[in-house]
């Protein structure tokens, strides 16, 4: 360690005296007996409480006794590791997580012969980090680290140790459905070559029981029908094993169950399209979009089904879909695909309809009808009428000010009132930051303008922000 820092400090030449350093403290400690190097190790370790921590850890598993004494002594390990003694905030979730990661270390090491206690133990561990979540500050995600650790040396373990593939199936089945952080999601494709074809039968028996159990629910009745976890987990079970069969109809049919949403029939027309059956997919959009053609549209759908129609020739029923879409929930995305089916003409029908569309909705602080009108003119360069619109409807200031941006060139006036609105906020909102974007921009307006006029508005800007000291040094 000592070497370590020296090498670091070196500067330029670190890495090589570093390597020349270590070879040679390699070659020292090869000189020593092994009770010198005990006596070295112990002497660290009294000094460095990681250090000791972990030595402490790793002779748990390398102590004389039966397999019930090395449990016990391993379990008591994690269950210390693991615990967290109260609330554990975010500053101290590191340290916390990184003794959990040295626990874990051990029960990897643990030689193949206690396979048996491994798996038992890493189970313990899974189920004492997902009780500490609750108190932790997990902020930076550590538990899900430790829990794909852990998962991982079960894993392991569990192929090698001996097994009762329709127990193990039992247990996996019950903590995929029942957890509460999906530590064991996918758990029959992880383990399929330890739960062999008895383990995965009664998986499947167990998923396709549940599944029969829960509800059908379809159409447009059932719009806003929340699904439980268990729908969600049961049809990723049992459409794993539907593919691993190649059993497309099978596939279909666990999607079919629900049919609420337009996402629903969104999925299952890609599930039909990504087999080469494309008629078939039509139809499940087509539904969807019939079912739920009063309610928003959800692009996705309108997009698929405007894919499929071009594909098979029905170019008028996609921009009818496209047209139906926009008036109902006009965005920027839809005016894009309507101007590609139509070009001039759906350029011209669409802004007339969002247009007309202003007259009866009134601007408030935190909602601008005009909002995508003027994203539509700028994006077409239509720059006369989308400062007519910001001037009639108002903007947000983003909004303003890209289109500031984009028309600088050939409304410059109008570009520089937006800028120095910008200039304002930043001076009056204060800090470094803020100070140095605006003496840029200020440096960016003085080119649309003559000299005079920047110098008086320049002259201004330090009449009302001179007590501003680190603005004004950037403004000489």
């Amino acid at each position: 360690m000592a070497t370590a820092l020296a090498a670091n400090a070196a500067g330029g030449d670190g890495d090589a005296q570093g390597a020349d350093a270590f070879t040679r403290i390699r070659k020292h400690l090869e000189g020593k007996d092994k009770a010198a190097l005990v006596d070295m190790i112990m002497n660290s370790a009294e000094r460095d409480p990681i250090l000791l921590r972990k030595l402490e850890m790793a002779s748990l598993s390398t102590q004389n006794g039966d397999e019930a004494a090395l449990e016990a002594r391993l379990g008591k390990m994690i269950d210390g590791a693991t615990a967290t003694n109260g609330f554990v905030d975010y500053r101290e979730a590191p340290d916390w997580a990184q003794g959990v990661e040295e626990a874990l270390d051990v029960i990897a090491s643990v030689s193949d012969k206690h396979a048996g206690i491994i798996v038992r133990l890493a189970m313990r561990a899974i189920d004492r980090i997902e009780v500490a979540i609750d108190e932790l500050d997990d902020s930076d995600g550590h538990s899900s680290v430790l829990l794909d650790r852990a998962c991982e040396i079960h894993l392991q373990a569990a192929k090698v140790a001996p097994c009762k593939p329709v127990s193990l199936a039992r247990d996996l089945f019950e903590r995929e459905i029942n957890g509460d952080y999906d530590t064991f999601g996918g758990a029959a494709a992880r383990y399929s070559d330890v739960l062999g074809k008895d383990g995965l039968a009664e998986y499947r028996r167990l998923a396709t029981e549940a599944w029969g159990e829960l509800p059908a629910t379809a159409g447009k009745s059932r719009t806003g029908h929340i699904l439980n976890g268990d729908h969600y987990r049961l049809r990723e079970i049992l459409d794993f094993f539907a593919e691993r069969d190649g059993d497309v109809e099978a596939r279909i049919a666990l999607r079919a169950k629900h049919l609420s949403s337009q996402e629903a029939y969104l999925q299952i027309a890609k599930l039909c399209s990504s087999h080469g059956r494309a008629d078939e997919a039509l139809r499940w959009v087509e539904d969807g979009l019939w079912l739920f053609e009063d309610d928003r549209p959800e692009e996705r759908l309108v997009f698929f089904a405007v894919e499929l129609l071009t594909t098979a020739g029905r170019d008028a029923d996609a921009e009818a879909h496209l047209w139906r879409a926009f008036e109902k929930a006009p965005s920027l995305e839809l005016y894009r695909r309507l101007c590609k089916t139509d070009g001039t003409a759906a350029r011209d029908r669409a802004v007339s309809r969002l247009q007309s569309r202003l007259a009866g909705e009134k601007p408030s602080k935190w909602h601008y009808p005009a909002e995508l009108l003027i994203s539509i003119l700028i994006e077409e360069k239509r720059f006369d009428l989308a400062w007519a619109n910001t001037r009639e409807h108002g903007a947000s200031d983003g909004l303003k000010e890209r289109l500031a941006r984009a028309s600088e060139a050939t409304h410059p006036r109008e570009a520089l009132t937006i800028y120095a609105e910008r200039v304002n906020r930043l001076a009056e909102f204060g800090g470094n930051d803020a100070y140095a974007e605006a003496a840029v921009l200020i440096g960016h307006m003085a080119g649309l303008r003559t000299a005079s006029e920047h110098a008086a508005y320049l002259a201004d800007v330090k009449a009302r922000f001179g007590r501003r000291r680190n603005f004004m040094k950037l403004l000489t």
